[in-house]
């Protein structure tokens, strides 16, 4: 976006805000809700609160003050405009009741001894600022601690990273919490009757130590008795039970029932699934179970569309059968296409999904199938057919048919662990320039080799482990992701390599509904031989290739948001020949002549790197990361970041070194919506210098015995030369630099729109 564009945008807003707000109805002093005894309560303040912020005790009373509603409403607040204001009055049986509120909530975190004082000042007959001055004194802490019970048990083990430690505080949340994970610990071990009961003792002469004792009846280990199953309709029985963990007779354990739980609601045709428990029943060491189930529609109709700046519009519908051939088998039939308005918006909305054939129309169609029990439930076999055209922008457009057989087990409640095999039969578009600068393949043959149909078909293994908090905009917690792939003659594959990538994400919760969300991301990527070449001379090695799809590229909305998609990393030049052949850019002669072009000693830096399409490259190394502070702006619904991107893709034999690191500053905002957060960000990358590789088509001289007229090279004006145009192409020898203007530029500023978290 140019800087023209962005001060026309901010001038709109801020001339339509001001006209509204002083255009505006009655102000505030003419509301005549708030009386002297009924003020309003402009501002809420807490003082001494060293241990707590102050948006815990907001939480903590019922008082609020006056607010605005909206933050895009934050002009018409300050003027005092009525109907974008949420006011607050004080009551004062209310005020009084949030008095013993603070009292309590300090008292209940351990500080016993703590003295709170109120003042109001009166800002104005009908207006207050209303502050709770506290003194928060010395906390009581555990001087002693002890588990009564356990003698027969693992006690260290029952009793390892519990909540509350000898020297916390007296808090009754970590007291209720301790009680809560020695009765689960134990209920999970078969004990389905076990009880904690706490007992708490302050010493008259030590009113700042505390002595906790928590005494544990077991009760009879339990196990599991007969199970009843109800409600279901289409889904036999048979494959309701064997998604359960246990059988009639297994130990008891409340951890299992969750998994059994989880696994139903996992075949995704239920609308509900409970497990009840009969712990009546006598015996009361048998535990009988209900499992009821309540089934949904068997068939599911789903469109979506949406609009994002690397894909521009999409479309995407989808059928799927929750039951096919019964066994709560699932098969999905998926369309999608997207691009859709790129080659009329390219310049604007959609400036990231591409020009020319990168931006016509991409597609999939795919048929996946899940078998949800392979000899366990926590085995399942997925199988996808899929016809699709994609493009990666600037680089190649692929057109393919493929398969992808996984089979995954469940290692961990949140730790699946995959094995696939991923055949696909490919052909390639639009890359000539990449082979030739990239695996210096240059030679015509070997280019449509390389772009013919080939087979890329590897075999791998994934692990993932997720122990976030939430599924969408996680506050805690951390996700682990890793994925190796081998490809050979030996998996039916053309192209020969290894491929790593792992990622790792962090999230950890800050005072003020604050998140600290981090992320780190690495691949390595080792190419081997492509046999399908032209021979070699003897001695000379073929090239290692990897198919372009296998690389590594970084940048885009969920990458470094400094650059554009994909934009980040070793990159390419190309030109036409006749930008070099004829004069151009009001030069009067031109930057070469034919046997400087044909000899490959053309030197075109002197035209200017605007003269050049530069097109990414990828690499074989990629490390990325990002940083990313997330907090409110509007409740909620609004939520604002502030982030630091960086990472390098490094090209083939380069070295990988921390100094090439490119660091990207930005911010952003999070709109909450039923399907994820709405996302805008807009980031700002520093000024980079590179040397590009410039490639060209190669010619000879015209020849009147084989050629026609019509093949000799024509300039802009209609100038000929005697020389012919080839399919071959040509590296010349130095590289353009590509480098942008230093101080601020608004060219280096990069706008992202999409749906989701960045990660």
């Amino acid at each position: 976006m140019t800087e023209g564009r962005l001060r026309q945008y901010f001038a709109g807003f801020w001339f339509v805000a001001c006209a509204l707000v002083w255009g505006a109805g009655p102000g505030v002093e003419e509301v005549g809700a708030q009386t002297p005894t009924r003020p309003e309560v402009v501002e809420l303040s807490f003082e001494g609160n060293e241990s707590f912020p102050d948006q815990a005790l907001r939480n903590a009373i019922v008082t609020r003050q006056t607010s605005c509603t909206f933050f895009v409403l934050q002009p018409f607040c300050w003027a005092g405009r009525d109907f974008a204001l949420d006011r607050a009055f004080l009551t004062p049986r209310v005020f009084n009741l949030d008095y013993a509120r603070v009292i309590g909530f300090y008292r209940g975190a351990g500080f016993r001894q703590v003295q709170v004082d109120t003042v109001i000042d009166r800002r104005a007959e009908t207006r207050i600022a209303v502050t709770f001055r506290i003194v928060e004194g010395d906390p009581v802490r555990v001087r002693e601690l002890s588990v009564r019970g356990l003698d027969e048990l693992d006690e260290e083990r029952l009793t390892r990273n519990l909540p509350l430690e000898v020297g916390d505080r007296l808090d009754l949340t970590a007291l209720r919490a301790m009680e809560d994970t020695l009765a689960r610990r134990l209920r999970n071990e078969g004990f389905a009757h076990a009880e904690v009961f706490r007992g708490t003792f302050i010493p008259a002469d030590a009113p700042l130590e505390a002595e906790v004792d928590f005494d544990v009846f077991t009760g009879p280990l339990s196990r599991f008795g007969p199970i009843e199953v109800i409600g279901n309709e289409e889904v036999e029985e048979r494959v309701i039970r064997r998604m359960l963990p246990f059988a009639e007779g297994s130990r008891y354990s409340r951890e299992l029932l969750f998994e059994a739980q989880r696994n139903l609601y996992n075949l995704e045709i239920f609308r509900h699934a409970a497990i009840a428990q009969d712990l009546e029943h006598d015996p009361d060491s048998i535990v009988p179970l209900q499992v009821q189930v309540n089934e949904g529609n068997t068939h599911r109709v789903r469109t979506g569309a949406g609009w994002s700046t690397a894909e521009c519009f999409t479309l995407e519908s989808r059928w799927s059968s929750r039951n096919f051939q019964g066994g709560a088998r699932r098969l999905v039939l998926r369309g999608r296409v997207s691009n859709l308005g790129t080659p009329q918006l390219e310049e604007s909305i959609c400036s990231g999904a591409g020009t020319g054939v990168y931006g016509d129309l991409n597609w999939v169609l795919s048929a996946d199938f899940n078998q949800p029990f392979i000899f366990s439930p926590r085995n399942r076999f997925t199988a996808s057919a899929f016809a699709e055209r994609q493009s990666l922008q600037d680089v190649f457009v692929r057109e393919g048919v493929g398969l992808n057989l996984t089979l995954t087990r469940s290692v961990g409640r949140t730790t699946p662990v995959s094995v696939f095999y991923r055949p696909q039969l490919a052909r390639l578009d639009a890359a000539e320039v990449f082979f030739c600068t990239t695996f210096l393949v240059c030679d015509p043959q070997d280019i449509d080799v390389l772009q013919a149909f080939n087979r890329l078909a590897p075999v791998g293994i994934g692990f993932s482990r997720d122990q976030t908090n939430r599924a969408i905009s996680p506050t805690g917690g951390y996700s682990l992701v890793a994925e190796v792939e081998h490809a050979s003659p030996l998996t039916a594959s053309n192209f020969d390599y290894e491929r790593l990538v792992a990622e790792a994400s962090w999230f950890q919760a800050l005072p003020g509904d604050i998140v600290l969300a981090t992320r780190l991301r690495g691949g390595l990527l080792n190419a081997g031989e492509f046999r399908g070449l032209q021979d070699r001379a003897p001695g000379e090695e073929r090239p290692r290739i990897a198919h372009p799809q296998k690389r590594f590229f970084a940048g885009g909305a969920n990458s470094v948001r400094g650059y554009a998609q994909n934009q980040l990393g070793p990159r390419i030049v190309s030109i036409e020949l006749e930008e070099l052949l004829f004069p151009v850019g009001g030069r009067d002669e031109a930057v070469c002549s034919p046997e400087e072009v044909a000899g490959l000693e053309c030197d075109a830096t002197p035209l200017g790197a605007g003269r050049f399409v530069p097109r990414p490259a990828g690499g074989s190394n990629l490390l990325e990361g990002n940083v990313e502070l997330r907090f409110p702006i509007w409740g909620s619904l609004l939520r604002g970041a502030a982030f630091v991107d960086f990472g390098q893709v490094w090209g083939d034999g380069v070295g990988n070194g921390l100094d090439d690191l490119v660091w990207t500053p930005g911010l952003g905002v999070r709109y909450s919506t039923p399907v994820g957060p709405v996302r805008f960000d807009v980031a700002y990358r520093p000024a980079r210098r590179e040397l590009a590789p410039i490639v060209t088509s190669t010619l000879r001289p015209f020849d009147p015995g084989r050629d026609a007229p019509d093949d000799r090279i024509r300039g802009p004006e209609g100038a000929e030369l005697d020389w012919v145009r080839l399919e071959d192409l040509a590296l010349l020898g130095p590289r353009i630099p590509l480098e942008d203007p230093s101080g601020f530029s608004w060219q280096r500023v990069q706008l992202h729109f999409s749906i989701g978290q960045a990660f």
